[in-house]
Parts: structure tokens; C-alpha cells; sequence
């Protein structure tokens, strides 16, 4: 593209695995994480009561950790060849941003089993951005993304095409 404010870049990857329950388990999903990715994962709570599935507010019942910068552009491929290079256009949200899941972290290359974490997968969340989306960050006068600069999905089917040689079914 030759503006340059139009260019796509990856904001950040957030990497989660949701157990669904109280115990061990939440420890070993977060060594996997931390494993995974050289970086500190926290452990998630649950929102709201559900006592069908015996939880409460406040239960430690996944963990999960958020990769940003080169760290974020290194890990991905990784992760793309976990899931066999392979996206739907479902995969994309309104705005751009994408996701998808590694049914067991043993896909990923140079992933070995460790039978202290037993068999896990995770979900993969991918939040793109261009520059000029600080306006909804910023304390001072936020703004809402113009309309022409959001990223459609088609646009970031695009992207990861061109970035990644990933297969987008859709486009």
C-alpha cells in the first residue's frame, strides 16, 4: 500500500486455555503458557456464579498471557503451523481481529510432550491495528476509529496471506 496509515500490524496475541474448573489443571495451563512463550501467565477468575457447573465468582478457572511486539511476529508462525495454515473467514470479527485454536500444544514444532502437563489446547486471539488507532486509547480526548480507517475482515484475510501464507478459505 502506499499509504502508509493504512498499513496493518499485529497490536497483540493473546494465548488462553480455559479449564472450566477448579485445581491442578489451572497450574499446569499456566506452565504450559509460560512454557509456550517465555512469558508470564496469570490465571483467569470466573465472572459470574453457575452453580450447575459448580462454579462461583472469583474461582481461578483458566490462565492466560498476552504477547506483544517481536515476541507477538515470532511466535505466530508457530502457532499458524500448529493448526495447519489454515483459516475460515469466520475466523475474523467485524473489525479485523482473528482467532483460532491449537487442539494440542504437541502440533506446534519443537513442542515436546511434557506428561507433567498431560495433553492441552489453547485458543489464539490476534488483534491487528494501523497506525492512528491510539485515538481510542489515549486519556485525553478518545475518539472512535473513522469508519474508512477500521480494518474490514477481507483486509486482514489479506494481511496474513501476504504476511504469513496462511490459506483463508472465503477470500
Amino acid at each position: 500500500m502506499s499509504n502508509p496509515m493504512k498499513q496493518i500490524r499485529i497490536e497483540k496475541i493473546t494465548l488462553n486455555i480455559g479449564i472450566g474448573e477448579v485445581g491442578t489443571e489451572v497450574e499446569k495451563a499456566v506452565n504450559l503458557l509460560e512454557r509456550l512463550t517465555d512469558s508470564k501467565a496469570v490465571k483467569t477468575e470466573s465472572k459470574s456464579s453457575a452453580k450447575g457447573f459448580g462454579l462461583r465468582e472469583g474461582l481461578e478457572i483458566g490462565a492466560k498471557t498476552t504477547l506483544r511486539g517481536e515476541k507477538a511476529k515470532d511466535i505466530l508462525p508457530k502457532l499458524f503451523d500448529g493448526m495447519d495454515y489454515q483459516l475460515s473467514l469466520d475466523n475474523f470479527d467485524k473489525t479485523g481481529n482473528f482467532s483460532f485454536s491449537v487442539e494440542e500444544y504437541i502440533n506446534i514444532p519443537g513442542v515436546d510432550y511434557d506428561p507433567d502437563i498431560g495433553m492441552q489446547g489453547f485458543d489464539v486471539a490476534v488483534t491487528l491495528e494501523r497506525p492512528g488507532f491510539r485515538v481510542k486509547k489515549r486519556q485525553v480526548d478518545t475518539r472512535e476509529v473513522g469508519k474508512n480507517h477500521k480494518i474490514k475482515p477481507e483486509e486482514a484475510a489479506e494481511f496474513v496471506q501476504e504476511e504469513f501464507g496462511l490459506d483463508v478459505e472465503g477470500v
